[in-house]
């Protein structure tokens, strides 16, 4: 395992988790967008594909050849950036019981990637 890679990986993930946010629900933040979904696709779509290329490509190195790992680190980022975006920008409660749990659960899968 290498974490270098890991966190390069799990970084650019992260960026491609705010960026995909982005994409799919400035709709709901701003009334011009709603209105301009090629635009959003145009902007959004290139960046997040080559972040989440790279956060891949990282990734899978970091972990030493495995996608599976790959693929839990980067499911359980990406439900951990989900809920604050949504919080910061739509006020939708992050401490529901369900959302913790939610969060806890990606923690648990990101804690049996990296350490077992």
């Amino acid at each position: 395992m290498n974490v270098k890679y890991l966190i390069l990986g799990s970084a650019l993930f992260i960026f491609g988790s705010v960026l995909a946010w982005y994409a799919s629900n400035l709709q709901f933040v701003s009334p011009w967008w709603k209105d301009r979904p090629f635009l959003s696709i145009l902007i959004f779509s290139m960046p997040t594909a080559t972040v989440y290329y790279f956060g891949t490509r990282y990734a899978y190195e970091g972990f030493g050849d495995t996608l599976w790992g790959v693929r839990f680190l980067s499911y359980s980022l990406s439900y951990l950036v989900f809920p604050f975006m949504t919080f910061y920008y739509l006020g939708e409660p992050v401490f529901t019981p369900k959302t913790l749990t939610c969060i806890l659960l990606s923690v648990l899968i990101l804690y049996v990637q990296v350490k077992m």
